[in-house]
């Protein structure tokens, strides 16, 4: 069958249908082009042309939206004014002149208002000759509002008009529901535009400035950049030094020393120095355009996954058809068409109506992205979670993922001093630099409650570390460099020390005290503390867990030894990212890709299932289909559970609401009539209504689940 969705969009184009459309679904097209206005307008052309492709279906959801309220309220007077729910709950309503209207009235208007767009949506099914849930929901809806007029009009009998209601407001709701996550799936070229700036400031010939849009920029332009200011456009630092945050486009967590002749990335943010920098790229040729292209194939390669229920509906569909049929054949046959006859047939299509199976999955899908909100996991796109059950391998992005992706101290070494007083006097030196390192040390000193002595005669020692004096005794903090330039080695002890934390692609940072080299420190991306217990939960449950990262394989295999992770990807670029996926995909793996980042965004589209954890950027949260709030590796291991238990509460539904269909058809067919056994339309409902109560309280039982 075809993806839902499709006959969803085509069904609501009123201009190709050729029928009338209630005014809430004519608006709905016009709707459809409402794009971000900071995105479109400052947009380059790479920009542009993605969201050409990618519409807004705020129109649809709006409409089931306001259509679900509006039948639901009017439905109130539908069942209070029911003769059967009246006895079967004892209460009566008051009877005045005209009450007897007030069931059918407010029945056609609840037919007209919210059910007219599931025929029209049907159209397509019929069409393309795929009957699904629109067929089976709009073959239903018909005959029990046709029956029921005329049981009105002609004194069959009591008609159908309750359930025609409530079967209207259950679909409008899981419609709803459904158009917010189509809304939502749409807007990862949006946040990847926002990360352009709107304008540059073009440095003319003459030495003058003038803000112009990033759209103008050409080739060997110059361009002013400015403590703080994002980068307009790829290109060569001409002049200036200063250090570049990269880690929403390359995922590389320390900032980056530019100096002239140095490459910078649009999209990435100067930090505490100007740079003068000539555009090198501009448009598509830019990195950013390019990541944006990834992101754009690779939602347009996801695979359409139908919904059970459609599925089910479409079987449910020929069989009604079948039986109701049959059921007219034989009863002419039997006794000739009357009343009779046409009661058999109309109990049986109306029994049809999947009141049961239009809940079995939304029903579900509302119970598990309420328990996964409790749980710190908030799901985009529910496709997503149903397939996180057949998921055998997840790869993790390390920075920001696995790790905090910030710098941190993970070993100190020190020589004839305490560890903790040289910690203190590291970060006393470095208490007013906003350097990455020296807020990494002051943290440190800060998680260890230490007091920091008093330090004077502050000085900066450009490009090497700082100088300082604590009680008489200088003292300096800084790299290699700075030992370079007061020409001292450190002894075996903490030689051996720093080439340990080299292999492992961590910085090193030394306290001097006196020309005599005290402390080191090792710095590196530290790794959260839940990664640890996820991995191995992930490992208990059957699922490979594989590492990406654009670090270096010192880093990378660091990372991976200290998390038991056996498979990892180093240095992967960007570009590359979503092709270690297709590599897996291709193995006939299933995968989940866990990131944060602006190049993880191709990556987590391309994945079967998409997890982004929500501290990271906005174009990796847009891109994925499951959003992991907190920030803990440890909830990815609760989509999984959540995933297969939920799964088999929709197979227990679909099982319960067919099988009902399997039981009753017949019965109402009148397949038992000569054993007295004669399944009346009132009775049809009752089991209908039985049906709708188990699938119900089947679906709560999923609210006791522990994911932790």
């Amino acid at each position: 069958m075809n993806d839902p969705h499709e006959h969803h969009y085509e069904s609501m184009k009123h201009e190709e249908q050729g029928i009338p459309v209630v005014n809430d679904v004519q608006k709905m097209d016009s709707s459809h082009q409402d794009h971000s206005a900071h995105a479109m307008h400052n947009a380059t052309p790479s920009q542009t042309n993605a969201h050409a492709g990618h519409t807004d279906h705020s129109g649809h959801e709006d409409m089931f939206r306001k259509r679900f309220w509006v039948s639901l309220l009017l439905s109130i007077p539908v069942l209070l004014y029911t003769p059967m729910l009246q006895m079967w709950f004892g209460f009566m309503m008051p009877e005045f002149v005209g009450s007897q209207w007030v069931m059918p009235l407010f029945a056609v208007i609840v037919f007209i208002y919210g059910g007219v767009p599931f025929i029209q949506m049907a159209m397509p099914e019929i069409r393309n000759r795929q009957p699904g849930m629109m067929l089976l929901i709009s073959l239903a809806i018909s005959v029990s509002f046709i029956y029921s007029l005329a049981a009105l009009v002609f004194n069959l009998g009591e008609g159908f008009f309750w359930e025609l209601v409530t079967l209207i407001d259950i679909m409008l709701l899981g419609h709803w529901i459904e158009m917010r996550s189509v809304r939502q799936a749409s807007g990862a070229l949006n946040a990847l535009a926002k990360l352009m700036p709107d304008t540059a400031e073009h440095i003319m010939p003459d030495g003058s400035i003038h803000t112009m849009p990033v759209s103008s920029l050409k080739l060997n332009d110059l361009v002013l950049v400015r403590p703080g200011a994002s980068i307009p456009a790829d290109g060569v630092v001409a002049d200036g030094e200063s250090d570049v945050n990269e880690a929403m486009i390359t995922g590389e967590s320390l900032p980056v020393k530019k100096i002239v002749g140095a490459k910078v990335i649009a999209g990435s943010i100067n930090q505490d120095g100007s740079l003068r920098v000539s555009v090198s790229a501009v448009g598509e040729q830019t990195a950013l355009a390019g990541i944006m292209r990834l992101v754009r194939d690779a939602q347009q390669s996801k695979s359409n996954t139908q919904i059970l229920a459609d599925k089910a509906a479409g079987w449910l569909f020929y069989l009604a058809i079948g039986i109701a049929a049959l059921t007219a054949i034989l009863w002419t046959i039997a006794i000739g068409f009357d009343l009779f006859t046409l009661e058999r047939v109309v109990t049986v299509l109306v029994i049809a109506c999947p009141h049961a199976l239009g809940l079995a999955v939304p029903l579900v899908v509302a119970i598990s992205t309420t328990s996964a909100a409790q749980n710190g996991i908030l799901i985009r796109n529910r496709l997503s979670l149903e397939a996180a059950r057949e998921i055998n391998v997840i790869i993790f992005d390390k920075t920001g993922t696995l790790t905090k992706g910030e710098q941190g101290v993970v070993s100190i070494k020190s020589k004839d001093v305490d560890e903790n007083h040289a910690l203190a006097l590291t970060a006393a030196v470095e208490a007013d630099s906003e350097h990455i390192i020296a807020r990494a040390i002051r943290q440190a000193a800060k998680d260890k409650n230490l007091h920091l002595p008093v330090v004077s005669d502050f000085e900066a020692i450009k490009g090497r570390g700082i100088y300082a004096k604590h009680n008489g005794k200088e003292l300096w903090v800084g790299g290699p460099r700075l030992l370079e330039m007061l020409n001292l080695k450190p002894d075996n002890e903490i030689l051996y020390f720093a080439s340990l934390a080299g292999q492992k692609g961590q910085s090193v940072i030394y306290l001097i005290v006196d020309g005599k080299i005290v402390a080191a420190f090792a710095l590196a991306d530290v790794i959260r503390p839940e990664s640890y217990e996820a991995i191995k939960k992930l490992n208990e449950m059957n699922i490979q867990v594989a590492m990406l990262t654009g670090d270096s394989k010192e880093v990378a295999k660091a990372v991976a030894d200290e998390l038991g992770i056996k498979l990892y990807f180093a240095e992967v670029l960007p570009e590359h990212k979503d092709q270690k996926v297709i590599e897996l995909q291709k193995q006939g793996k299933k995968v989940a890709m866990v990131g944060d980042g602006v190049n993880d965004a191709p990556a987590l589209t391309r994945a079967d299932v998409g997890i982004a954890i929500g501290s990271g950027t906005d174009v990796a949260v847009e891109s994925a289909g499951i959003i992991l709030v907190k920030s803990n590796p440890l909830d990815v291991v609760k989509i999984f559970k959540l995933s297969r238990a939920s799964y088999n509460k929709m197979i227990q539904n679909l099982i319960w609401a067919s099988g009902y269909n399997i039981i009753a058809l017949p019965l109402a067919a009148g397949v038992l009539a000569s054993a007295g056994i004669l399944l009346s339309p009132a009775v049809g409902a009752v089991l209908m209504s039985i049906s709708t109560i188990v699938v119900a309280i089947n679906a709560q039982l999923l609210r006791r689940m522990n994911l932790n």
